[in-house]
């Protein structure tokens, strides 16, 4: 376990809270007073199992564990007596949990791919970028349901219900046992207080539930994909929770546990990504906001805008009624590996020991320097890539999509690991405006990227959005604004703000803005023009794959 407060003021009195954050690899926990200041922090690391390729699993009651760790790390960093903790939430990648009704654990793992488990029921979460549910999702789409258009037109695999469709068909028994099956982030609230409760967070962005609807659950949908069981083995509610919302105190057991009391409140939850955008917009909701995206960034990318009308997007996810605060819909389009894209580079290249123990670092700060000195001009001006290495979540909702490198040579040195690294970088920041760019085509006008997630600390990768995008780039005044997003809904649970957007208000802020550098302009113009050209390239690539005997040219109209 690391912890470390950083650069935000330490001291003052008064009530304090709590935001939990579980990613794909740790969790994080701060601690914060109610008017924002992060006052301790502490990071645990979780275990993961990949038996199959696109098999990703976690162990739930390891999560736990971890968590209650970090929150003892936070609090003894803080200094803060447990006593004046009175709210804790948690947010959490969007992995789909599994229990019986009476909370005992459910292996998850597909027939055949435990053989060396000595407990099959211990991995018994399948992880957000699992993508064992490919075929049940494209089955999902193809009904044409409804639900469909809160979805950008395509059911995802990384959202819960083709995985439940896919537990329910390939591990009978499995779901013959469930009773209990959360998002993670309401597992870990349900831990906390003992109480079936869910987030409207959760369930509106990946169980189809929409908020805004007077019968929020399309029952004929599930029906027709094959959950006609899914309240009885999922033990979801007919009604979700407001973000912020009090579900109770901790248990006696929950506050052993994590070190606290029971005078602790917890409050209801949302998605990772989510709370970063309400950690980094929250300070703007009072206000006109179609002009501002937020974008967490870390092994994978979301990109999210608020707006007060709500705006149906192809091949962006939405729009989701209250899914970062009440009165705004939420417009979400992603990038299943951005992080990850970059650790596979480096990782894979025979180069990667020539830049030290945090190659990423060594990179970074190389590359930041020679953009500084290059003034727009390319730094490798025939090297391009295609980031879709884990499919295209937006705008294309194509998860069988994959990467492309175009421009590479047998040089294997250290220069061309400099290169390719660029490359690539710069492609994820152009997928970042293709998004912004068909969001903006819908209604946005969005000039100002609110960036969080490991990215925004990496100069290199912020100046990069920056220039590529043509935004300005604000990054929070705090330096754990994921953990702040949390921290507000807290607060908000514990009746210390009038509401979710007067604890946003309160309690975020932003520091001063990047603007892109002029002399870049003409260069990512031109290298986003292949990038789209690509996007035509691949798709008559796989054309001409599907249907060899084709020789004809493609006409399809350009990705962008």
């Amino acid at each position: 376990m690391t912890g470390s407060a950083g650069a935000c003021t330490v001291g003052g009195s008064g009530d304090a809270v709590i935001g939990v954050d579980v990613g794909s690899t740790s969790v994080r926990a701060g601690l914060f007073t109610l008017d924002g200041r992060l006052l301790g922090r502490a990071v645990c690391p979780i275990a993961t199992s990949r038996p199959l390729a696109d098999v990703v699993e976690q162990d739930s009651a390891n999560i736990w564990q971890s968590v209650c760790a970090a929150v003892r790390g936070a609090v003894a960093e803080s200094g803060v007596a447990a006593e004046r903790v009175v709210g804790i939430a948690y947010d959490a990648t969007c992995s789909l949990v599994v229990r019986q009704a009476d909370g005992t654990k459910i292996g998850v793992t597909p027939v055949g791919a435990g053989s060396g488990q000595t407990d099959p029921d211990q991995w018994d979460t399948i992880v957000w970028m699992d993508h064992r549910a490919i075929a049940q999702a494209e089955e999902c789409s193809a009904t044409g349901a409804e639900v469909l258009r809160f979805l950008g037109g395509r059911m995802s695999p990384e959202m819960e219900i083709p995985k439940l469709m896919w537990l329910k068909r390939h591990r009978p028994d499995a779901w013959a046992r469930s009773g209990l099956i959360f998002d993670l982030a309401d597992y870990l609230s349900w831990m906390s207080t003992g109480r079936n409760e869910r987030s409207v967070c959760t369930l509106t962005c990946k169980w189809t539930y929409l908020a805004h609807a007077d019968q929020p659950w399309d029952r004929a949908f599930l029906v027709q994909v094959g959950l006609e069981d899914f309240f009885e083995r999922t033990g979801v509610p007919d009604r979700a929770l407001p973000i912020g919302a009090a579900i109770g105190p901790l248990t006696g057991a929950a506050a052993d546990a994590l070190g606290l009391t029971t005078r602790c409140v917890v409050a209801a939850g949302l998605i990772d990504a989510h709370a970063g955008a309400l950690g980094t917009l929250g300070a703007h909701l009072g206000e006109s906001i179609d002009n501002r995206i937020a974008l967490i960034a870390g092994t994978s990318s979301c990109n999210m805008g608020l707006t007060t009308v709500p705006r149906f997007i192809p091949g962006v996810w939405g729009p989701y009624c209250g899914a970062v605060c009440d009165g705004f819909h939420l417009s979400e389009g992603g990038q299943s590996a951005t992080g990850a894209l970059l650790d596979h580079i480096v990782e894979g290249h025979p180069a990667r020991a020539a830049f030290g123990p945090k190659p990423h670092d060594a990179i970074g700060a190389i590359l930041h320097a020679r953009i500084t000195q290059a003034q727009g001009t390319a730094l490798a001006p025939r090297l391009h890539v295609l980031p879709d290495f884990h499919g295209n979540r937006s705008p294309l909702a194509d998860p069988n999509a994959v990467g492309v490198i175009s421009g590479l040579t047998l040089d294997r040195s250290a220069e061309s690991l400099l290169d390719l690294y660029w490359a690539t970088a710069a492609a994820i920041a152009y997928g970042v405006r293709h998004i912004i760019d068909r969001m903006n085509e819908a209604g946005y006008a969005i000039d100002t990227i609110h960036l969080s997630g490991g990215h925004a600390a990496n100069p290199f990768l912020v100046t990069l959005y920056a220039d590529a995008c043509g935004c300005a780039i604000a990054r929070s005044a705090c330096p754990e604004p994921v953990l702040l997003g949390t921290a507000i809904a807290a607060a908000a649970g514990a009746g210390r703000y009038d509401g979710l957007a007067a604890a946003a208000r309160a309690m975020a802020a932003d520091d001063a803005l990047l603007h892109p550098a002029p002399q870049a302009r003409a260069m990512h113009d031109q290298r986003y023009a292949v990038f789209l050209a690509m996007h035509r390239h691949r798709q008559e690539l796989d054309r001409l794959t599907t249907d060899p005997m084709t020789t004809e040219p493609m006409t399809a109209a350009p990705a962008a």
